[in-house]
């Protein structure tokens, strides 16, 4: 963690209050930085600090490389999950566009929680890209000249079919596992779309099941806008809370939104880089 940045209280969409650097519901004292300044690889664990690091450096596009002239876009299915994903790390705060070269009111930071913007390409258009934002609404996008990112790829797509309580991950385009998931129940759900993840963030102390990492997503829940006065709700993966049998082998609705997994399944994602596609059908 940066030494410079004051740790902001926080409480988790699915627990009780903690003070950490960051969590998955966010304080809205704790939000993009501006400053036209260089993104650098950070995270909030120890140990993944290391492993994100390398994870986005190999997965790092050759200098000179340009995105795809189309990028694939909708929910994904087994049958048409794409076998890569074009990256965009956001190098400064950049001015927004609405198309190519019609600026848009606002700016895309190069952080959102002290943590680099690491956005996934959904089109491209000659010296442009756009891309997906972590803020709400869901599903907000915006247009970059490519002059203000570097580019990188990810093979990593995660699935979430809310209505079979399944978490499934993909790996250029192939299944690598499935995973019964507990989603979001009728009041408080898991809100559909095409979402990313934005960062891991390390778990509340004492940990009371969160499991070995938190994977906060660009996802906010549609029913509740201030949770416990945080100032936002954001949607995270992460270990199973309580009695891990609540989640069972086959999923339930169980949460406010959140993803609960089982630690055994939280693990296989540990190599999922920022950036990475996350689709909630069903």
């Amino acid at each position: 963690m940066h030494a410079s940045r004051t740790a902001i209280t926080v409480s988790l969409i699915v627990g009780a209050a903690a003070t950490v650097s960051v969590g998955l519901v966010l304080s809205s004292g704790g939000g993009p930085s501006s400053g036209r300044t260089t993104a650098a690889v950070v995270s909030p664990l120890q140990a993944p600090k290391a492993r994100q690091a390398a994870r986005l450096r190999q997965h790092a596009a050759p200098a000179g490389t340009a995105p795809a002239n189309t990028v694939p876009s909708g929910s994904a299915s087994a049958n048409t999950v794409p076998s890569s994903t074009v990256l965009a790390t956001v190098l400064w705060t950049a001015p927004r566009y609405a198309s190519p070269g019609h600026l848009a009111a606002g700016t895309v930071p190069a952080t959102w929680y002290d943590r680099p913007s690491v956005l996934p390409v959904i089109a491209t258009s000659p010296g442009w890209v756009q891309v997906r934002l972590a803020e709400r609404p869901n599903g907000s996008t915006a247009w970059l000249p490519d002059g203000d990112v570097t580019l990188g790829r990810t093979p990593y797509r995660i699935v979430i079919n809310a209505a079979t309580t399944q978490l499934a991950l993909y790996d250029a385009g192939r299944l690598v596992f499935s995973a019964p998931a507990g989603v979001g129940t009728v009041q408080d759900p898991t809100p559909p779309g095409e979402y990313f993840v934005a960062f891991d963030e390390e778990p509340p102390q004492p940990n009371s099941g969160y499991g070995p990492f938190i994977i906060v997503t660009s996802a906010h829940s549609p029913a509740i806008a201030d949770w416990e006065g945080s100032g936002d709700a954001v949607i995270g993966i992460h270990g199973p809370l309580g009695d891990d049998t609540e989640i069972g082998t086959s999923g339930a609705r169980i949460s406010h939104g959140c993803i609960r997994l089982h630690d055994q399944a939280l693990e296989r994602l540990a190599e999922v880089p920022p950036g990475t596609p996350i689709d909630v059908v069903g």
